[in-house]
């Protein structure tokens, strides 16, 4: 019995083995990958694409790169909740040019970059929009306020930010750009008279006569006009950074046109646009053209035009000797005309209608009748037309109704299969970076440290040397403020007809893009 247990053990000993290292092996294999991945990533043999972006040298992630909560790799950074609480608590963001909420450093960053906007929008979204800029390398910002935006309590706080120029809309600048050389040239004279968007347009293009000089007194290499509802997102860049961007532009380029992406709402509950879309419909140029009219019908929906509104995007100027805007989006040169390049990928994302309340807030700005011939004195686009006709005569479940059916993406079918086409695409590091700011407290510390007293800039002395010289020639022409009497100006402006017209083109409006029986097609297909 004893010699036939000894065989039996000897038999299975050889498959006891072979298990025995068919573990063994399991075992140690995921380790050995494991380490060899790690001493890779160590070396560099692995590039993180969440690391791509970083600032050379960073020790930190920037958090515009980070995954969306929504993505499918959120849940592999859980275990960074840690570093969420030290935000709350006070801690620096790893921003790249943050240094205190106050950015002081921005200041020694070239080149020297500067935003100009004319706004009447509260806190709740010039803070965002102007502490992301800053993020990105935006260094000045000239603030031509009215409104909400010039009250008391709005005021102090813009007024207290490092970097901040804020310019009231008093009689005083009222007087001094009917002084300006554009108030007294052609370019701009179809936009004059007319209530709403085009009155909105024409102290626009004045504020950013203005602008250009105060940031070449500040010496500013760039300037940049956009609206208080729009980012920009500078995806060209080696990192996600406006400043390395315009860096790498050529010298001899003047202007750098920034395509318009628009935002395009999922729901009608929209409180906090730039920390709530990050869906945006692509723009015409950063498509394959049989893309684009291919899928022009359900990219439309039904709408007037393939963006709700406008889609010739935003630029940037150099600052040069002779230059002057051209409009609200572009900017112009009276002695050449400008070199200029439009970017691939960067784009500025424009929220446009993104929150139910956009409806009657544009209609309580403007007095025009709610009538199809009335409302084109008032917009130059067609739906902001009919979305004012709407909401003035439409009752609040219609108007609902009105904005899911036009405004909001609801069908999932369409929407996936727009997204696979690269008409809409999803963008979060806006999103990323607001809420990162949010969070860090960067907000509420502004507020915080603003004075009690409003000390108003003396804005005019820094303009007034540079508009002296030809405010002699125009200095008996009347004010041209809307609602005056036109006889005399009309006589005025034949006369400087003579002059300009045949050196100027008009201003260049704010544009929809190429529909399917759009002449510009027959040059640009």
């Amino acid at each position: 019995m004893a010699n036939s247990h000894q065989q039996s053990l000897l038999r299975s000993t050889p498959s006891s083995s072979i298990s025995s290292k068919l573990v063994l092996l399991l075992t140690v294999l995921p380790l050995t990958l494991a380490a060899l991945a790690f001493v890779l990533q160590w070396r560099g043999g692995i590039t993180d694409p969440t690391t791509r972006w970083a600032p050379p040298g960073s020790q930190h992630l920037f958090p515009g790169m980070d995954p969306s909560p929504l993505s499918p790799t959120a849940h592999q950074h859980q275990s960074s909740s840690s570093d969420c609480a030290s935000l709350r608590q006070g801690s620096t963001p790893s921003f790249p040019y943050y240094h205190g909420w106050k950015f002081d450093d921005l200041s020694n960053l070239k080149p020297k970059i500067c935003i100009t906007t004319s706004t009447s929008a509260g806190l709740e979204q010039i803070l965002p929009w102007m502490f992301f800029h800053k993020v990105i390398g935006v260094s000045t910002f000239f603030l031509f306020v009215e409104g909400k935006a010039a009250s008391p309590a709005v005021s102090k706080v813009l007024e207290s930010i490092p970097g901040v120029k804020v310019i009231y809309r008093t009689r005083e600048l009222e007087e001094q750009q009917a002084k300006s050389r554009i108030w007294n040239e052609t370019w701009l004279s179809s936009f004059f008279y007319k209530p709403c968007n085009y009155e909105l347009f024409v102290k626009q293009s004045l504020n950013m006569e203005m602008a250009i000089v105060m940031a070449r007194d500040a010496g500013m290499d760039w300037i940049i006009h956009l609206d208080t509802d729009e980012l920009l997102h500078p995806a060209d860049a080696r990192e996600y950074s406006l400043r390395q961007l315009l860096l790498d532009v050529p010298g001899n380029v003047d202007m750098v046109i920034f395509p318009n992406y628009e935002s395009s709402v999922e729901r009608e509950d929209i409180k906090d646009p730039f920390s709530e879309i990050s869906m945006f419909k692509r723009n015409y140029d950063h498509l394959p053209k049989d893309t684009y009219f291919g899928m022009y019908k359900d990219a439309t929906r039904g709408n007037p035009n393939y963006f709700l509104t406008y889609g010739n995007g935003k630029s940037a100027a150099r600052i040069q000797d002779h230059l002057r805007p051209n409009g609200a989006h572009r900017w112009h040169n009276y002695m050449k005309t400008p070199n200029e390049i439009k970017l691939e990928e960067a784009a500025v994302l424009h929220y446009t209608y993104s929150k139910f309340s956009d409806l009657t807030s544009r209609r309580d700005r403007c007095g025009c009748k709610p009538t199809k011939e009335d409302v084109k004195r008032c917009f130059m686009l067609e739906f902001d037309r009919a979305a004012f006709i709407i909401a003035s005569t439409a009752t609040e479940e219609e108007m609902l109704n009105w904005y899911r059916e036009h405004i909001v993406w609801g069908d999932k079918d369409v929407k996936m299969k727009l997204l696979r086409k690269g008409i809409l695409t999803r963008i979060y590091a806006p999103m990323v970076i607001i809420q990162g700011l949010r969070e860090s407290g960067v907000f509420s510390s502004v507020i915080a440290s603003a004075p009690t007293t409003i000390l108003k800039d003396k804005f005019l002395s820094s303009i007034v040397s540079s508009n002296s010289s030809r405010a002699a020639a125009s200095e008996s022409l009347p004010s041209r403020r809307i609602g005056r009497s036109r006889e005399h100006q009309a006589t005025v402006r034949r006369v400087l007809e003579i002059e300009s017209a045949a050196f100027y083109d008009a201003a260049v409006p704010p544009l929809s893009p190429p529909g399917m029986d759009d002449d510009r097609l027959i040059i640009e297909v």
